[in-house]
């Protein structure tokens, strides 16, 4: 069994350096695949992609390190690091369509004041927030998460044979070798067995010729960050999409952090967690606009971390401070991004599967802090039935349209309710939110379960 290194606990330089590689392992697909998609659909060069995707990594890297190192207000002070959430991905591609990149990063910086501003008020809307309502918006973040996980073990998106046993095989090979070192290594091995297991499955899928490193060959040796390289521009018609769009993800980043405070076994409620959370919503915006100055999509908190904390039982800050560095070294030395990048995706997905797992059994714990009661299995039960609907079927609410004429705002508006309705983690929440202040607790009806 691995031991447990808290916030403050300070970890050798082996296993710091060993579990920021996993934590930058977790979310190195999460961060290059945004510009990727936006570069792929609004026919960017092969230049400007390969610094896009750079200046991706290099973003997360110092937003990483603001957000878990604390200055002043600003920060959650918890092993939580930053990426570019999905959510603002068809935004971009639609600002972009119509005022190419310096749109796109314009209106990221302009919305990005939101979050910060929503984030001084968090304290007034605790009632709205109690364990039931965030522990299953992280049930949800985690259930949302394993089906990324499992795309990948079965050999990634888009690939020709799907699901063949030669993906599954070498997903399972390295989920056993994590499962075998976490419990029945010991020290350092059990602490950074999620690398070791990824290491073996890349070595396996490199001798069964599974890699091609051609990538490898062709990357840069080196990429110098620009501020500002593409300009800014502002378009009003565009703005309000954008604008909810950071709301839907302040939801997001309060149950992240939520898991997070869960994992690191640290308080859910009460003024120290809800410090941590104010500082984080509030880092996500200011994060998002040094992402707009740096040639990135808007920053917050990534969930798929937490996995690897409660796998690993490694929540020190340190650690954090070793992500944000690994970040920006890859970020600096393409090369060095181009040898995870070619990963095999069943490699990836076999540690990710079981890490996404780790996140929804910490939304469960969350959830039932309080007890299992009828109306906490109600409000999780309902939640969960609307939030992994959006999720499993997103088209159900692809049609959501009551106005078809050439009215700007009410364009807006009706992009803004398309936004909300087809983000199941926003559904989710708004539900959870909304029936936990429906339905009061009564302590005579609620002890039937307990």
């Amino acid at each position: 069994m691995a031991p447990f290194y808290g916030l403050d606990d300070r970890t050798s330089a082996p296993i710091t350096l060993f579990c920021g590689i996993q934590h930058v392992l977790a979310m190195f697909v999460g961060i290059i695949t945004p510009p990727l998609i936006i570069a792929g659909a609004l026919g960017l060069s092969l230049a400007d992609s390969a610094f896009l995707i750079s200046m991706a990594l290099f973003t997360s890297g110092i937003t990483t390190f603001i957000q878990v190192r604390r200055f002043g207000p600003l920060g959650s002070g918890l092993l939580s690091v930053q990426g570019t959430s999905f959510t603002f991905v068809p935004l971009a591609i639609q600002s972009g369509a119509a005022g190419g990149l310096p749109l796109i990063f314009g209106l990221s910086m302009a919305a990005a004041p939101l979050q910060m501003i929503l984030s001084r008020f968090l304290g007034f809307a605790r009632r709205l927030f109690p364990p039931i309502v965030t522990g299953s918006v992280v049930l949800l973040i985690g259930m949302s998460l394993i089906r990324v996980g499992m795309r990948d073990m079965a050999g990634g998106v888009g690939v020709d044979d799907f699901g063949h046993p030669r993906h599954l095989l070498l997903g399972a090979f390295v989920l056993i070798i994590i499962i075998l070192l976490n419990r029945f290594g010991r020290g350092f091995v059990a602490t950074v067995s999620i690398a070791l297991g990824l290491l073996c499955g890349y070595v396996l899928a490199a001798l069964l010729g599974r890699i091609d490193f051609t990538p490898l060959a062709e990357a840069g040796w080196w990429s110098f960050p620009q501020p500002l390289r593409y300009g800014l521009s502002f378009d009003v018609v565009y703005f309000l999409p954008w604008l909810i769009a950071y709301f839907v993800t302040t939801l997001e980043s309060i149950g992240d952090l939520t898991a997070t405070s869960q994992v690191s076994r640290q308080p859910v409620d009460g003024p120290v967690f809800l410090r941590r959370i104010k500082g984080g919503v509030l880092a996500d915006g200011f994060n998002s606009i040094v992402a707009g100055c740096f040639n990135a999509m808007p920053n917050t908190t990534f969930s798929q971390n937490n996995g690897v904390i409660g796998l690993t039982g490694v929540a020190a800050r340190r650690v954090g401070y070793a992500v944000a560095a690994w970040l920006v070294l890859l970020g600096l030395f393409p090369k060095f991004a181009a040898l995870i990048s070619i990963m095999p995706k069943p490699v990836l997905g076999g540690a990710t599967v079981v890490m996404f797992a780790m996140v929804a059994i910490a939304g469960l714990r969350i959830a039932f802090r309080d007890g299992l009661t009828l109306r906490n299995e109600l409000i999780l039960a309902v939640t969960l039935a609307l939030g992994m609907g959006v999720i499993m079927v997103p088209e159900a609410a692809g049609n959501l349209q009551f106005y078809d004429g050439e009215n700007a705002l009410l364009q807006g508006v009706q992009q803004s309710l398309q936004i909300v309705a087809q983000s199941g983690l926003a559904v989710g929440a708004i539900t959870a939110a909304t029936l936990n202040l429906i339905f009061p607790e009564r302590p005579a009806e609620e002890d039937r379960l307990n």
